[in-house]
């Protein structure tokens, strides 16, 4: 069922999920999703863990084996593709706060964080400093993807193109530390 309301959200957009929705998609009444998930703000966190999950496999996948820019490149164009293919699912994430520890969100956002951290070891990034570069690639590719994702580019220069630019210029300011 959480799999089918992330579906539908990346279809009608995350902020028009509701369960009475969702409920008419899988052809049953709304009450009988109350069984499995305990209301709106459940279904919401339950997406976002799934969501996490998913962007921390792609982007973990894509980084094996790999370092430096290399590494970079395959972490921001599997972010870039998570996000542009799901956006539904990924915006159930944005502001999502873990309750505790063992959240599952916090188990997703750790293993993305962790496939970024490992980016991060190409370069030579002080410890100190690994927060602020984390910092730096999210609003980077996030942005970029979501901006994407919500047909923000609408300029003659290929969007490719543009990635490819954000990934050099990424590249050059991280070793430049």
């Amino acid at each position: 069922m959480v799999a089918a309301g992330a579906d539908l959200a990346d279809e009608t957009g995350f902020d028009r999920l509701t369960m009475g929705l969702l409920a008419e998609r899988l052809g049953v009444r709304t009450p009988s999703l109350y069984k499995h998930v305990g209301g709106q703000e459940d279904l919401n966190r339950r997406i976002a863990a799934l969501a996490l999950g998913e962007a921390a496999d792609a982007v973990g996948v894509a980084v094996q084996g790999r370092a430096g820019r290399d590494a970079l490149a395959a972490a921001a164009r599997a972010f870039r593709a998570f996000v542009v293919e799901h956006p539904g699912r990924y915006a159930a994430t944005i502001g999502m706060e873990p309750s505790g520890p063992d959240d599952p969100l916090a188990a997703g956002s750790a293993r993305l964080l962790e496939a970024f951290t490992a980016v991060l070891r190409g370069y030579e990034i002080a410890e100190s400093d690994v927060d602020h570069a984390l910092r730096l690639l999210r609003s980077l590719f996030h942005g970029f993807a979501t901006l994407q994702a919500a047909g923000g580019f609408q300029w003659k220069a290929d969007v490719d193109e543009s990635f490819e630019w954000l990934i050099a210029f990424a590249d050059r300011g991280l070793r430049a530390g």
